[in-house]
């Protein structure tokens, strides 16, 4: 876990063509999201785009800097650029500016004075399970708890972002759901012999959702040896941080566990990148890439009905859709979303 750049938030202002109501997006522009792949932030600035905020991210004096991508001369984007001796330089005029987000030079006036007005607008920066994480508005670190990816006897792997053509909402709630297994997930874990989901609860800790849920539906992906003793119980601990991720637990036979961290980060109100770090403390030895090939599978399912979903937007009216039993976690989710102070008709 490395922390990295800090700066004073400036004044907040909607983004140009914003895809959410004002008030919704003041209230989600207070929260982290992972904006970027850690590795994939090296030595060239990298676009990235958060609330419909456009964004850069590179690497400066060991640490990274997320700016907004665009240089006040003339609003080129400095993710067209390339990072130089620690500086990012624009490249339309090869303005040069510091970690800090200072400008240092002005090659049409080596010898000018720089205007103070030359400066990046920069947000805080931590580099945490392998993902870069930031914030427009937030002024105290608040990312999601994730011990596996800490824990020595646990195997990381981190699967490529997966961009969904959904709301970050729809897709969490997606995340959340254990009653579409049999019937979304057909080509990798899924039964549909086996629909039947069984009682559990939900409760609360502060601001985070707990679901533990017990059922015979095996996580052992089609075509893989099944160890599991007939009848086993699996448990599906759920674990909800507001506004849009989600840690799962699945405890395998033989006191395996296996952690996902769902993070879906907003792009805009009806785009989102998603984030998905995984530790386990078993198989060790099986090829990452055979994780991350069913994994992205897992994704791609998931997707394909995030992505078809009307209405888009995730309604909190708990009248505007039809509930069953099963559906306790989304309620409780939905609910959540109303006490961060997020609109009705919810529009991301």
């Amino acid at each position: 876990m490395t922390a990295s750049h800090a700066a004073a938030a400036p004044q907040v202002q909607l983004p140009r063509d914003c895809t959410f109501s004002p008030s919704d997006w003041q209230v989600l522009a207070s929260y982290w999201y992972p904006v970027a792949i850690a590795e994939d932030i090296q030595d060239k600035p990298v676009a990235v785009k958060l609330l419909d905020v456009k964004l850069v991210c590179y690497r400066s004096r060991g640490q990274v800097v997320v700016a907004r991508d665009m240089c006040f001369h003339r609003g080129a984007p400095l993710s067209k650029g390339w990072v130089e001796n620690e500086e990012i330089v624009c490249p339309y005029h090869g303005f040069r500016y510091n970690c800090e987000g200072v400008c240092t030079s002005v090659p049409a006036h080596p010898d000018g004075k720089i205007s103070p007005k030359l400066k990046l607008i920069t947000y805080p920066s931590i580099e945490r399970y392998g993902l870069i994480w930031t914030s427009i508005a937030g002024t105290e670190v608040a990312i999601p708890e994730f011990p596996g990816w800490e824990d020595p006897d646990y195997m990381n792997v981190l699967p490529p972002s997966f961009d969904i053509a959904g709301s970050a909402g729809r897709q969490m709630e997606g995340f959340l759901d254990v009653s579409h297994f049999a019937f979304v997930h057909t080509a990798t874990f899924g039964d549909r012999n086996n629909t039947e989901v069984p009682q559990y609860k939900v409760t609360r800790d502060g601001n985070v959702l707990l679901a533990d849920y017990w059922s015979t539906v095996s996580n052992y992906g089609k075509g893989q040896e099944n160890p599991a003793p007939e009848g086993f119980m699996w448990l599906r601990a759920f674990r909800v941080f507001a506004p849009f991720a989600a840690s799962l637990t699945v405890h395998f036979p033989n006191d395996g566990k296996l952690m996902i961290l769902n993070c879906a980060s907003p792009v805009s109100a009806r785009y989102t990148r998603l984030f998905c770090p995984i530790s386990r403390n078993f198989d060790k030895s099986v090829p990452v890439e055979e994780t991350i090939r069913f994994n992205l599978q897992v994704f791609q399912e998931d997707a394909d009905m995030v992505e078809s979903q009307t209405p888009e937007d995730l309604p909190l009216d708990l009248l505007a859709e039809a509930h069953i039993p099963a559906d306790r976690t989304s309620i409780a989710y939905r609910q959540l979303l109303t006490e961060l102070g997020l609109g009705r008709h919810y529009t991301s």
